[in-house]
């Protein structure tokens, strides 16, 4: 009798027998995984998100340790989670105050706690088809829901949530003419888990100024894409300037930790009472000696050297399967991005909808897999890279997609 249901905590963390044989990680350190059976692969799933720095990167690892022999959950106020917030605001502009939180759904579910609060409003307007949390208010309208869509007339609402097209200009427009009680629009800089579809030019600045000519606030969700293509927010460095961020993943190398960061004037709702908040394992020492050790390593990656070789591989996957006769595309940034089987990559949540082939994608998963490359089975998967996959491990990944689309 198996006690673990489905074999694993997170549904969405689950991945397909291979040849009838399930894939069980052993360990995993720089850009690489072992299975159980002592496989090494190459890793493009990277904690979805979380390992910028590559797996177990030394100085996270030392300071986790230290901090761990200090006492991992002293209760109260310590040192390391001021430290570890003023190391995370330096990175985020404007957005000065911090509250850590465990998880990334925890951080949106207390971002939109202190928009309603700021607001004395109750509705939140999320993109159709993004992620932000498996919480029952932000989970409706996800990618694959009937309600994503938005195929007729009416616009879905369902208790505190409603939803918007992503990259469409008019609908945000129409979203505040038939919805006064807006308390905030919460929006991806790339809707990472609809297939990384990319903000068109400009959009993310035109929600925020109607979401503001309005009276709402604007949460970015930058859980998966902080950090990712800079030091920062990736909003900063796209033209958009929300009120509120949540951030996670990539902020403390795999270690369970995310935050919500804010302009003050908006944040002081989180202190003076109005908006709640809590848990015992917010911020602990362990947590925040990761995020400080982290952090401090972030300015030390070459950017755009990642960003180059990302785009390089991106380039050499649509070149194989076109040299293979088949058509695909790269939708996304160099150090996230998503295969599609398709002319083009989508620009909108329907264009995306009608180009899903779940056999090739899970096709593909499969060849990658006994090329030595372990990826994301879903047609809406994306592959991370992290500082470790340097040009050598690159150039791996692009002869195994290579072999792949050879057949």
């Amino acid at each position: 009798m198996r006690h673990l249901v489905g074999g694993i905590s997170s549904a969405g963390r689950a991945v397909p027998a291979l040849d009838g044989t399930p894939f069980i990680v052993a360990r995993a350190a720089g850009p690489y995984l072992w299975d159980d059976r002592g496989r090494r692969y190459v890793d493009t799933a990277l904690g979805f998100g979380a390992t910028i720095l590559g797996h177990a990167p030394a100085t996270v690892v030392a300071a986790v340790a230290v901090a761990m022999a200090d006492g991992a959950s002293p209760a109260f106020a310590h040192d390391r989670e001021e430290q570890a917030a003023a190391a995370l605001a330096a990175l985020t502009g404007p957005l000065s105050q911090v509250v850590f939180t465990s998880t990334g759904s925890e951080a949106v579910h207390l971002a939109c706690r202190i928009a309603r609060a700021v607001t004395g409003r109750t509705l939140i307007a999320k993109a159709a088809a993004g992620f932000d949390g498996w919480y029952d208010d932000v989970a409706f309208g996800n990618a694959g829901a009937p309600e994503a869509a938005m195929t007729d007339n009416t616009r879905p609402r369902r208790g505190r949530t409603t939803l918007l097209r992503y990259n469409d200009f008019t609908d945000v427009e129409a979203l505040f003419a038939e919805t006064p009680d807006i308390a905030a629009v919460i929006v991806e800089p790339m809707m990472a888990n609809a297939g990384c579809i990319v903000a068109d030019p400009g959009y993310l600045a035109h929600v925020a100024e109607v979401a503001r000519r309005h009276g709402a606030l604007v949460i970015a969700d930058e859980v998966l894409m902080g950090f990712r293509i800079a030091p920062g927010l990736a909003s900063h460095r796209l033209g958009f300037e929300p009120d509120l961020a949540t951030v996670g993943k990539a902020i403390g190398s795999g270690v369970a930790v995310a935050a919500v960061v804010g302009r003050p004037e908006v944040m002081i709702a989180g202190e003076d009472g109005r908006a709640s908040r809590g848990g015992t394992y917010a911020g602990n020492p362990v947590a925040a000696a990761a995020v400080i050790a982290t952090l401090a390593e972030l300015p030390l990656i070459d950017y755009p050297g990642l960003v180059a070789r990302g785009d390089g591989l991106r380039a050499a996957i649509e070149r194989s399967f076109a040299e293979a006769g088949t058509k695909v595309a790269t939708a996304g940034y160099g150090t996230v991005f998503t295969v599609w089987f398709a002319d083009a990559a989508p620009r909108s949540y329907a264009e995306a909808h009608a180009r899903l082939r779940p056999e090739r994608s899970a096709a593909l998963h499969a060849a990658l897999r006994r090329h030595g490359v372990m990826t994301m089975p879903s047609p809406y998967g994306r592959l991370y890279l992290s500082s470790a996959h340097d040009a050598g491990v690159i150039s791996e990944l692009a002869g195994a997609f290579a072999a792949a689309a050879a057949g």
